[in-house]
């Protein structure tokens, strides 16, 4: 087990670990027990009632948060053509084809996220081993893959959270960053949730949202409890 710092070790001796915290106080002692020099990032961890070995309980997507991200978000579109011209009036950061694709494999990655238009994806594909990795690729289950390159500039811009649960049936996702206010880190969370429960199975049976809890980059964990929000 990793070694905890000095900072962490005495935060925990304030807390009480086994107790279930109402989603608001949760948020608002994340804030408080960061201890990042940083603006840091606030995290959510939903453990599933699903079983990600199954393909159809493979639980992936993405939420507009109605408060944002906090953060400035740099999107580049690969498109050709009008949507090019589209993705530029609608605030893109750089749009671009093969050219945009080189710049890529001599080593840049000054940009947050990618939007490609479905007939660019060849061009796309073909930097799977750069952006697989850093969980870059556009996506059409994401709204990444799309015609629409307004739209999805605009949520991107406005600052989403693209969550797929992992072999442990558990979500992870920021939802903003610790400088935010407690009220609109707790919308962006109500909302998250909200996808998730929407996009359950109908073949995972039981409890689906078994336990949740919120995190600064830097800080404590707290246990939310969950019947108050479903």
């Amino acid at each position: 087990m990793a070694k905890r710092g000095k900072k962490y070790r005495k935060l925990l001796e304030s807390v009480d670990q086994s107790k279930l915290y109402g989603l608001a106080e949760a948020v608002e002692n994340a804030k408080k027990t960061s201890f990042s020099k940083f603006k840091g990032a606030l995290d959510v961890s939903l453990n599933l009632g699903v079983d990600p070995r199954h393909a159809d309980q493979n639980v992936r997507g993405a939420c507009v948060l109605p408060k944002g991200l906090g953060k400035q978000v740099r999107v580049i579109v690969f498109a050709k053509g009008q949507k090019a011209v589209d993705a530029k009036e609608a605030g893109a950061d750089f749009v671009g084809g093969d050219d945009l694709a080189e710049k890529i494999t001599g080593g840049w990655l000054e940009f947050d996220q990618i939007i490609a238009t479905p007939d660019m994806m060849a061009v796309v594909g073909r930097l799977g081993k750069i952006l697989g990795p850093r969980g870059l690729m556009p996506n059409p289950k994401l709204g990444s893959v799309t015609f629409d390159v307004v739209e999805a500039i605009k949520a991107s811009k406005t600052g989403r959270a693209e969550f797929k649960v992992d072999k442990a049936g558990i979500v992870h996702a920021c939802v903003g960053h610790v400088e935010m206010s407690v009220d609109d880190l707790k919308k962006n969370i109500e909302a998250l949730v909200e996808t998730i429960v929407k996009l359950k199975p109908s073949s995972s049976k039981g409890t689906y949202l078994k336990k949740m809890s919120v995190s600064a980059t830097m800080g404590l964990g707290f246990k939310v409890d969950c019947s108050a929000l479903i």
